[in-house]
């Protein structure tokens, strides 16, 4: 048998810039960054890193997981369906319904629920199913605040649109300014990502914002994703939910969802990243179309995955648990930064999003001198002309630690950066 070394025998040219080169318009992924910037650093000798960069909850997952799985195995040798069990499905409507209050026989779990395993890849794979080649005569525009979590730029980019990054900072109340989008970008936009509460701010829309969200979303017929991955993670109120706003809007046809959907997780609900799973729900014709992307691009969901699924949203002692440690862990910090780089009681959510005048230099000290380990704000944020890159001078904090490491940590923080 003859082997043909192509490099030397034809002719051919190998070349970096093969493949999709709307590649090369990302940077690298955040936390890449991060390990590039901090990797020249090792930090001082006998002191234990405390990482609080990836938002990966570390308490221990319900014994219900293990439960279900091993009660469930004989279902690792089937393929799963893409549109899940309707055991799951049922369970996520019930626990819509009974979360935001939806009048009773609303949601129709069948047609407007869709399994997912875990949100990023679902959020990613959304705008190949919202973004046509044209909008409105032009390339379309997909919206984001800013910051902003990295997969929605990645799939604005990818699925050839332009990314439109809406300044969330303190003065617009940490989301983006609805009145100051102008018609001629509404009539170009297909998507708009919007995050409540907010990564990394915790910022949580109100009924009125989601109202006027909703409405441009159907006036300028665009999908509004709302990613409320978070909003299970409450101090005070429990955040309100587009879908419970939606049902309080007037609509025709029988479709309140429409144009909507919203994904939730039970990474941060349930301490279960590593199940990766979740849902999507809402508008059933995105919902029956997703569906059929799904099934040229994804794997289904596992059986025993899906039943432990089902049984976590079916249960709310474990998440009560989950909120009270965290409500132990702000306080914790609360006591030990003092107000200091701008501390603000979040709405929900684990993260601390604090002023320190320049993130990536904060980073690398705190690092260095403390090993603590954040994320500067930069590098969830991006720039835009005449406007301060909002997340330049803010590192993000993950509260996914213990209480007392949290403490430490944020102590830490007050000794290092003054």
């Amino acid at each position: 048998m003859v082997l043909t070394d192509f490099s030397v025998n034809s002719g051919a040219v190998f070349t970096e810039a093969i493949g999709n080169d709307r590649l090369d318009l990302l940077t690298d992924y955040p936390f890449t960054r991060l390990a590039n910037l901090l990797a020249p650093i090792t930090p001082r000798a006998n002191v234990a890193p405390i990482l609080l960069t990836v938002g990966e909850p570390q308490h221990t997952p319900p014994a219900i997981i293990e439960e279900t799985l091993r009660a469930t195995a004989s279902g690792w040798n089937k393929y799963p369906p893409v549109g899940g069990t309707p055991e799951f499905r049922a369970a996520v409507g019930d626990w819509l319904t009974r979360r935001y209050e939806l009048p009773a026989g609303l949601l129709h779990a069948d047609s407007s629920v869709l399994p997912l395993s875990g949100t990023r890849e679902a959020l990613f794979m959304l705008a190949l199913l919202a973004v046509p080649t044209q909008k409105a005569g032009r390339q379309p525009a997909v919206l984001m605040p800013n910051p902003f979590y990295a997969p929605y730029e990645g799939a604005a980019v990818m699925a050839g649109a332009e990314p439109v990054f809406l300044s969330a900072t303190r003065e617009t109340g940490f989301l983006p300014d609805l009145d100051a989008l102008t018609p001629e970008l509404l009539e170009r936009t297909a998507l708009f990502y919007l995050c409540t509460p907010a990564n990394p701010q915790g910022a949580a829309a109100t009924p009125a914002y989601l109202a006027k969200a909703i409405g441009l979303a159907r006036q300028y017929g665009f999908v509004l994703a709302v990613d409320e991955c978070y909003a299970e993670i409450w101090l005070d109120t429990p955040p309100v939910g587009a879908l419970q706003v939606a049902a309080s809007l007037p609509y025709a046809d029988g479709k309140p969802w429409a144009n909507l959907l919203v994904f939730h997780s039970l990474s941060k609900r349930s301490s279960a990243a590593g199940l990766r799973s979740g849902f999507v729900a809402g508008d059933p014709a995105l919902i029956g179309r997703f569906s059929r992307l799904r099934s040229y691009g994804c794997a289904g969901m596992p059986l025993p995955i899906l039943a432990a699924s089902t049984a976590l949203w079916r249960d709310e002692a474990h998440v009560e648990e989950n909120r009270a440690a965290y409500r132990a862990k702000f306080a914790a910090a609360e006591a030990e930064l003092g107000g200091r780089y701008g501390y603000y009681r979040p709405a929900g959510g684990f993260f601390l999003w604090l002023e320190v005048g320049n993130g990536e230099e904060a980073a690398k000290r705190l690092w260095a001198e403390g090993a603590v380990r954040v994320l500067p704000g930069a590098y969830l944020s991006r720039n835009n002309p005449g406007e301060p890159n909002p997340g330049d001078a803010f590192i993000r904090v993950a509260l996914v630690q213990d209480t007392d490491t949290v403490a430490q940590a944020c102590a830490s923080i007050v000794r290092i950066l003054g």
